[in-house]
């Protein structure tokens, strides 16, 4: 099971170290419960946050450049990521397709250099409207997962984010029956990969959500909502109980 938070750009260096310590209790208790929990900190901040985590968590980073090193002004190493103790990055959100016009193809290559450098690509997928069949969602997934699988090894690691990009940032998620029929499409699409397909949800996930997600999904990415470490806390108690109920 996964639970992590990105914090996009929203808060200084000094919010950021002061965040990381409020959760340091969560950092512990996930530990203690075998969840794996990771914080996305903004890159700037990645080279000041206190390493390692508490309880082991991971240190996640928001993007990575699909090249380790050479003249790629204003791209961030894979490789120096890895050197700074980071365990995952964040690989294709809705918001870096948009702005910076990233492909499918990008998403790939940055996947295989995270590999490559020993760091958990969590690859983020999502259907751009608001659709009516589940199925016709799912298709859009996998065809986005493909892209990176056909580049990463099956016995590698991969977790993916689904996402709704039309459900992004909304006070009310998709629907839980929605969430559960796209997901359930995915991991069947990839059942038979050696390392498996991880899926958690981060479309607007907030406290009682994983309950009505669980077990098909396997975990929480949150956004401006797990910005609060209480609200964080709160989901943790609800992922532990899902964990034991589920055996996950």
């Amino acid at each position: 099971m996964y639970l992590g938070v990105s914090l996009k750009t929203y808060k200084g260096i000094s919010g950021t170290l002061e965040y990381v310590e409020a959760l340091r209790g969560v950092c512990e208790r996930a530990k203690e419960a075998g969840i794996v929990f990771f914080i996305i900190p903004d890159q700037v901040s990645l080279g000041v946050v206190p390493r390692p985590l508490a309880g082991g968590a991971l240190l996640g980073a928001q993007d990575c450049y699909h090249e380790d090193h050479g003249a790629y002004t204003g791209t961030v190493s894979p490789a120096n990521l890895a050197e700074l103790g980071v365990g995952i990055v964040e690989i294709g959100h809705a918001e870096r397709r948009r702005l910076f016009h990233e492909t499918d193809e990008d998403v790939a290559l940055k996947s295989e250099a995270a590999v490559r450098n020993g760091l958990i690509p969590l690859v983020c997928v999502g259907e751009q409207t608001e659709q009516t069949d589940p199925m016709a969602a799912a298709r859009v997934c996998i065809d986005q997962v493909r892209a990176v699988t056909d580049r990463v090894a099956g016995d590698r690691e991969v977790v993916v984010a689904y996402e709704p990009v039309w459900a992004i940032g909304r006070p009310a998620p998709a629907s839980p029956e929605y969430v559960v029929a796209v997901v359930e499409r995915i991991k069947e699409a990839y059942s038979t990969r050696p390392g498996g397909l991880k899926v958690i949800y981060g479309g607007s996930a907030g406290v009682g959500l994983y309950g009505k997600l669980a077990p098909t999904l396997d975990g929480l990415f949150l956004g401006r909502f797990g910005h609060d470490p209480l609200k964080v806390s709160e989901i943790l108690d609800e992922a532990i109980q899902l964990k034991a109920k589920y055996n996950m």
